[in-house]
């Protein structure tokens, strides 16, 4: 991590509105959740956020930021964006780097392998969510329900499934559109589609408000890069 302000600058309001969104989906997951924001390129940065659920969450917004990578508390970036000078670089308090202990993916190496419609993985994640109900404990829902693959596609010369708990994480920061307040497969396009990428480590979904990322047949790492 280079030096320079830790100072987040989101100029448009509309992009403060989508980072903001995402922070909120974050924080509901947990209250206590950090975010790592690093800088994409010249005009961008990328948000992460853990979701609970052993995979990770990113949305990539017009913005600049003080440093190249730096990691801090998810409820203050989100109080500088609703903040009265939001339109101006606000301070992002302080760095808690030692409080991000899972690798990222890397940001190239990714192919396509298909697109899926939306509301199909809603409707996965319904039923999950009908079976965590059923078998579920006060820890939340089985690990057996979590890691079982509930959709395989393939293409681009590999097959890749995808396991229960990436569809839930894409489902609960909601980067699917929908009509309604809640997340409800009946009000989903049909037309709408998530696209799947696979790394030779990693999975990635993409909708249409973020991303979701897990490492492909484990669990996260818990090492920095």
């Amino acid at each position: 991590m280079t030096s320079g302000e830790l100072t987040l600058h989101v100029p448009d309001p509309a992009e403060r509105e989508n980072l903001a969104a995402f922070l909120t989906h974050a924080l509901r997951l947990d209250p206590a959740a950090v975010v790592r924001l690093r800088r994409r390129g010249d005009r961008y940065v990328s948000a992460w956020a853990g979701t609970g659920f052993e995979a990770l969450a990113v949305r990539t917004v017009v913005a600049t930021l003080g440093m190249d990578d730096v990691t801090v508390a998810g409820d203050v970036v989100r109080s500088g964006l609703h903040g009265p000078d939001s339109a101006a670089p606000f301070a992002l308090g302080y760095a808690m780097d030692s409080a991000w202990r899972t690798a990222l993916p890397p940001e190239s190496g990714f192919v396509h392998v298909d697109d899926v419609p939306a509301r199909m993985l809603v409707e996965l994640a319904e039923r999950g969510a009908e079976l965590a109900q059923e078998h579920g404990s006060g820890h939340g829902p089985p690990a057996s329900l979590l890691d079982q693959t509930v959709l395989t596609v393939s293409g681009a010369g590999q097959e890749v499934g995808v396991p229960m708990r990436v569809v839930f994480a894409l489902t609960a920061m909601d980067f699917i559109p929908h009509g309604g307040e809640k997340v409800d497969s009946r009000r989903i396009s049909v037309d709408e589609i998530v696209r799947v990428r696979a790394a030779p480590t990693w999975l990635r979904l993409d909708a249409r408000y973020g991303s979701v990322a897990r490492r492909r047949g484990a669990g996260l790492s818990l090492f920095t890069n």
